[in-house]
């Protein structure tokens, strides 16, 4: 079911934007499989909403929000979408994957949206100094830091949504990594949370 602007607490052009992204996502699906097919009948929920609430969990005002594996534009794409409603000013989406990133471009252009896209991997490209760091269904936790290590500007935040072995993941990155974290309980699925990482350094 499509819920409204009201229930996301999004402005209604945002809305509209996050509507047109839903179209083009389902129509492009088919030909480059952006999400598992077995999602799509839960598009808003498991996509969309599961992407809003890593904005939600952001400091604001953010002057650069870079995502990491961005495919099918979750949570990046989002970000980019809802930016005026949540005080981002650039948001930066690096894909390695030709086709997804020409969905991206695709998505940005038709619902007039901002956004870079660098079709490159993540490894290889110059630092990113974001001020927000993300990255959805990537890497395990410990490969994530260390791309949090090359992208992330000092002060900088990384929110990372992890599934139920999130408490694995962070125990694994501990012997190699030192930082603080919050789990913030994730309103899409109870077993998962979304990690929010400061202060990063090797150990």
């Amino acid at each position: 079911m499509t819920p409204n602007a009201e229930a996301l607490n999004v402005s209604r052009e945002t809305f509209r934007k996050l509507e047109q992204f839903a179209a083009l996502l389902e129509k492009w699906n088919p030909r480059i499989n952006l999400v598992a097919r077995s999602t799509l009948g839960d598009l808003w929920t498991r996509h969309i909403i599961d992407s809003l609430q890593v904005l939600e969990n952001a400091p604001r005002p953010v002057s650069h929000w870079v995502d990491l594996g961005s495919g099918g534009g979750f949570p990046g794409l989002v970000a980019a979408l809802c930016a005026s409603d949540f005080g981002i000013e650039k948001v930066t989406l690096v894909e390695s994957d030709q086709r997804k990133c020409t969905f991206l471009r695709t998505v940005l252009r038709e619902t007039g949206s901002n956004a870079s896209v660098i079709a490159e991997r993540i490894e290889s490209i110059d630092p990113l100094d974001a001020t927000v760091l993300s990255a959805r269904a990537l890497a395990e936790l410990e490969t994530l830091l260390g791309f949090a290590e090359r992208h992330l500007a000092e002060g900088g935040v990384a929110l990372f949504p992890k599934g139920k072995n999130w408490r694995e993941e962070v125990q694994t990155a501990r012997a190699v990594w030192d930082f603080r974290y919050d789990a913030l309980p994730s309103k899409t699925d109870q077993q998962a949370v979304i990690l929010k990482i400061e202060g990063l350094s090797r150990v």
